[in-house]
Formats: structure tokens, sequence, C-alpha cells
């Protein structure tokens, strides 16, 4: 007997994305290069009795060139792995889903050689004679290192977020899984809708109980980093991500889709929206409290803004936008190394005097560590991070081994 969910009616298949990959890659392309002129400006922040001082003068400035990103990386990221899980248990598109074993293996082999090389370059370097600090380099190889408040920042300090996305992976492939049989008991496609969507609600309703709870109850310094940083606070941008993947299968076909002004609306409103929450940086503020909660929800917004849009003419005049211009998606490519590499090669070139030390040379600076960072983000993605990411291609969907692989590896 046929169940209702492995029948879905064929108005209401969800929609494919592979015709918005690009635009994905680039929007990854311009996060990437703002997350390097953003650890740039925390590095030419002077500090005195005073206070804080940040290396431009103009706030309204400051406030673009110090955006986060990094909420936006977990979006996409959730959203991207969520969606084959929101087709199964939404419509019965169960074929879709991969075993959990062949899950883990590709993402390992897409971030773990990569990372690991470069944990043990840099580690190595910072500490000429054994045994060193070996409790940083443990918690590092093992991801750890979120949880200690003196080295969650050490050897690769934004490596700290690749210890939320294994933290993911770990509770997509239990939860998923759950979330589908939970689904085959349900007659109706609103019912199971609700269902996940429900479940998205609390996995971002958490986090905001935590800060508050940190924030408000036990008075917790927001320098108390495992409090703020850890996937008890920040995993509210995986449940965001993870709620659009639901939305969008949900929405199935053309239903939902926002015509072009009202894209550029809702983009522009996520953007202003962005821009004021890094305006109003004072530790304490509410949005400064709730900050990456909120910019989740703006990341949300602008991701639906981007995917679920009404096309009029062919994909090809689509794709002439600043998102899939060669640069920007050349960039989303080799975003990843340039995201393990950039902090090294700003702390090398500054420790060889190839930066400008006063904050005036902020911008020169910025100009030199991107590109610096580019060019060896470029040569690792080739020699280290593309080999690499082949050997996702040795297991099929099912976990059975390959003897070819037919195309190039996909990007992230």
């Amino acid at each position: 007997m046929t169940s209702p969910i492995t029948a879905p009616p064929p108005e209401v298949k969800a929609p494919r994305t592979r015709g918005r990959a690009l635009e994905l890659q680039g929007l990854r392309g311009f996060a990437a290069l703002s997350t390097v002129v953003f650890h740039v400006w925390q590095q030419y922040h002077t500090y005195d009795a005073a206070g804080s001082h940040p290396p431009v003068d103009n706030p309204y400035l400051g406030a673009l060139l110090s955006l986060e990103v990094i909420d936006l990386f977990f979006v996409m990221s959730a959203y991207l792995l969520t969606l084959s899980y929101a087709r199964a248990a939404i419509d019965g598109e169960e074929g879709a889903v991969r075993p959990g074993r062949v899950f883990l293996f590709r993402r390992a082999v897409r971030i773990l050689p990569l990372y690991f090389l470069a944990v043990l370059v840099v580690w190595s370097t910072r500490n000429p004679t054994l045994p060193g600090d070996w409790r940083d380099l443990v918690e590092h190889l093992t991801f750890t290192h979120v949880l200690d408040r003196e080295r969650i920042f050490y050897t690769l300090g934004p490596s700290w977020s690749l210890s939320l996305e294994v933290a993911f992976y770990l509770t997509l492939i239990a939860l998923g899984p759950l979330a589908v049989r939970a689904c085959r008991g349900l007659r109706t496609r609103r019912a199971r809708v609700a269902l996940c969507a429900a479940g998205c609600a609390v996995l971002f309703a958490a986090p905001l109980a935590w800060i508050s709870y940190a924030r408000y109850v036990l008075e917790v310094p927001y320098t108390v980093w495992p409090v703020y940083f850890g996937p008890q606070a920040r995993f509210g941008g995986f449940a965001a991500g993870m709620g659009l993947a639901v939305l969008l299968t949900a929405l199935g076909g053309e239903r939902g889709r926002l015509g072009p002004r009202w894209a550029a609306a809702l983009t522009a409103a996520a953007l202003g929206g962005l821009y004021a929450l890094s305006y109003s940086s004072d530790p304490e503020n509410l949005a400064h409290t709730f900050y990456h909660p909120i910019a989740s929800a703006l990341w949300f917004a602008l991701l639906y803004a981007t995917l679920h849009v009404r096309r009029a003419g062919p994909e090809p005049a689509v794709r002439r936008g600043a998102l899939t211009s060669r640069w920007a998606t050349g960039v989303g490519l080799i975003s990843y190394s340039v995201y393990i590499w950039h902090e090294p090669v700003m702390l090398q070139l500054a420790a060889a005097g190839l930066l400008p030390s006063s904050r005036a040379g902020f911008p020169v600076a910025a100009l030199a560590v991107v590109v610096v960072a580019l060019a060896a983000g470029t040569a690792s993605y080739w020699l280290v991070e593309y080999p690499a990411s082949l050997l996702g291609r040795a297991k099929d969907g099912k976990g059975a081994a390959r003897e070819f692989y037919p195309e190039p590896a996909a990007t992230r």
C-alpha cells in the first residue's frame, strides 16, 4: 500500500536549486572577502585606557567594514545540507538522502585534509620546541577549542566556526532521519510541513533562551567566549538555514516566488538590517547581545530573496549580475582555502614588517592581505582542497565504491 508521503502530487514537488548554484557561490565569494577585511579590521584596533579605537574614524564606513558574515556561512551551509532531508520528510524523496556514513565521509574529505594541514603547519611554526602547547594542538585537531576560553582563537583563530559546523553535521544526521520517520506517520503534507517547521523553530529558539539566561540571569561577560561562541549560543544560524530548506521545499514550484522588485526590496531591507546591527556595536545594546540570531534571520531573508525569485527571461541573462560574475564565483570557489589561510597570512605579513604599523595604514594592509590571501587560497585549492575533494566521489550516494570520477568535485 502506497503511503501519502511516497506519492506527493506533482504540483508540490520541491524546486531544484541547481540553477542558483552560481548565485550562492558568488555570495560566498563576497562573504569570504568581507571576512578577510573584518579580521584585518580587528588586527588594527588599538586599545588604551580610554577604550578601543577602530582603524577608521568614520563610524558609517566602519560599520560596513566591520560587518560580520559568519552567520551567512552557517545559514547557507545548513540550507544546502538540509534540503535532501526536507524533501524526504515533506515529499517522500527519500532516495536523495545519503546514509549518515556517506554524508560524514564526504564532509570529512571536504574539510579535514586542508584543515589538518593548516593546523599542523601553523602550530609547528608557533611551537618550534616540543612539547609546545600540546593541549592547543589536540583541541584544534578534535574541534574542541571552541570550548576553551583561553585557546579558542589560538593557531587558526577563525576555525572556531568549523567546530560548530562539525557539531551541525552530527546533529543533522541524528535529527534528519528522525524527522523523516516522524513525517511518515502524518497523512497530510501540511502536517509534515508544520512538524518540520516547528522543529526548526525550537532549534532557533533554544540559543535565544541560552543567551538570555547567560547574559541576564548569570550575567556572564561577553568575553567568556565559550558561553557565546559555542553551539548552544550559535546554533540559531544553522536552524535558520534548516528552516529555509523546509520553507522552500514546502512552497514548491512557483508558490511564494518573489517578483524582481519585491526581491530587490527584501534584499535591501535585509542588508539594511545587517548594516544597522553592525553600526550598533555597544556591548550593552540589546541588538549586540542578540546580534547573531538577528543576523541569521536577516541572512535567511536575503537568501530567500536570492533563491525564490521569478525569473523573467532565459537563465543566461540572469547570470550576468554581480553574484554570478566570474571574479565573485572564482573567489567563492576558493573561499574555504581563503578562510583557512587568511589569518596566518595576515599575521606572517605583520611579523615580517610588510604591513603598515599605524592605524592609518589599515587600507593598505587590508588590500595587501586580500591579495596575498587570494593567492594562497588559489594555490591551496588546487594543490590540496580540490584533489582531496575528489575522494568524495569514491563512493556513490549509497556508499558503494566507484571506479571513476565522471565530473569535477562540487564546490561547497
